[in-house]
């Protein structure tokens, strides 16, 4: 049986973060972290990661890179980009949020999601109340944007929601968080913690890091 740090390793090299496939270049900038906050609003919605990864590209290109450019984008505009993307089902309400965040994001942060990170002053409970604030964004979406930040804020690391510690149920590992930290370096926390995920729900995933493992 494979150990579970090969297990663990598996899980690294087989995934990415969704904000990789998306094209987000993940940093500590306004920008960036403005188009994570998209993703995973797109996210939220009851439909596939791969169609919300292209509707974000989609969004990104015609100009919504940051929140102002988000909202000098009109109505129609978002909804054509979210369609070119896929994102049918629910391009109109989804152009509307995405607006109405872009413009709270304005007017409480300044455009800039590090503002946030401040209040929140190292409380993952205060990050997330703060991030639920946002139209479209509950638990789920709250979670997502943590498991991802990680990246690129330490002081998260390690974070797995409960969808990352249903995927180490199913492959055997600890669901534990601090046990699942140890299994691999502080700086793969971000892509573990997506290969969990992926692995709750992806028996063809889980097949494969079984199979890297061993």
């Amino acid at each position: 049986m494979a150990s579970q740090k090969n297990v663990a390793r598996a899980v690294v090299d087989e995934t990415e973060p969704l904000s990789r496939r998306a094209g987000i270049r993940l940093a500590d900038r306004p920008a960036p972290l403005w188009q994570l906050l998209v993703l995973v609003n797109l996210l939220s919605a009851p439909i596939s990661a791969g169609i919300a990864v292209a509707a974000a590209r989609e969004l990104m290109a015609a100009g919504g890179t940051t929140p102002r450019g988000m909202a000098g984008m009109t109505w129609r505009q978002r909804v054509k980009a979210l369609g070119r993307g896929g994102y049918v089902r629910y391009d109109e309400s989804t152009a509307t949020r995405l607006g109405e965040c872009a413009r709270l994001l304005i007017d409480d942060y300044g455009g800039d999601l590090r503002r946030l990170a401040a209040e929140a002053d190292g409380s993952r409970a205060r990050l997330e109340k703060g991030l639920r604030r946002f139209p479209g964004i509950g638990p789920t979406g709250a979670a997502i944007f943590c498991r991802e930040a990680q990246a690129i804020w330490p002081w998260l690391r390690p974070y797995t929601d409960r969808r990352a510690r249903d995927g180490a149920a199913r492959l055997g590992l600890p669901e534990s968080e601090a046990r699942l930290g140890a299994l691999v370096p502080s700086q793969d926390a971000a892509s573990f913690a997506a290969g969990l995920a992926t692995a709750a729900r992806d028996d063809a995933v889980v097949a494969r890091i079984r199979a890297m493992a061993s």
